[in-house]
This record gives structure tokens, C-alpha cells and sequence, in this order.
């Protein structure tokens, strides 16, 4: 078994004001925390894992098929696997949650964004 702790997850930023830590990565799905800051914005984009995710804290903005949902703590969401999808912390506090990806995805490349 494999155990890991978000209070020891080390954050890297892989877009301006947008951090994300691994928690686990497994043969077939990764675990991912994420913070998206106040006023910055995850890019556009799309990837072949499917993503499930959780909000822990905060609000967030998630930009889908043309439409825009507000996500808020207690909120599930998912993308299937090639939707185009982004999301903007307009709110003055941090997002925070939880993505799980399947297959495991390392670090995001934004080029394909």
C-alpha cells in the first residue's frame, strides 16, 4: 500500500496561478490536488484521460461544450476523454480539489491546449 497526504503534496505551477501535486499515481488512474488562485484561469484544453473530480474549497468557473458551470465545495464533475474543457477562479479566495485521471497523466502539456 501506498499512502500519501495533501498537507505534504509539493505544488507546481503549471500555468500562471494554477498549481497541481501528484497524491498517487497508479497503473491506471492518478490522483491529483489542485489549486487555481484568485483571477487566474486554467487554459482551454483537452486530453485523452478521462477526469473526475471533486471541490474541496472555493468556487470555480469550468468552461465545457460552450457552456460555463459553477463548481462549489461538495461539487463533483467529470470530463469524458477528448472534451475541450477550462475553468477560471473568478472569486477572491483559492479553488481547491481533488482530479483523478484515468489513464494516469503526469504533468499537463498546455501546448496542446
Amino acid at each position: 500500500m501506498e499512502k500519501a497526504n495533501s498537507e505534504e503534496a509539493g505544488f507546481e505551477e503549471v500555468s500562471d496561478g494554477v498549481y497541481l501535486a501528484d497524491l498517487a499515481i497508479g497503473e491506471r488512474a492518478s490522483v491529483k490536488l489542485w489549486r487555481i488562485d484568485p483571477g487566474a484561469e486554467l487554459p482551454v484544453h483537452e486530453h485523452d484521460n478521462e477526469q473526475i473530480g471533486y471541490m474541496l474549497e472555493g468556487r470555480l468557473v469550468a468552461t465545457a461544450g460552450g457552456e460555463e458551470v459553477t463548481l462549489a465545495p461538495g461539487d463533483c464533475y467529470r470530463f469524458p476523454s477528448r472534451e475541450r474543457h477550462g475553468a477560471e477562479n473568478r472569486s477572491s479566495e483559492p479553488a481547491i480539489g481533488i482530479g483523478v485521471l484515468a489513464p494516469p497523466r503526469k504533468r499537463p502539456d498546455w501546448g496542446d491546449a
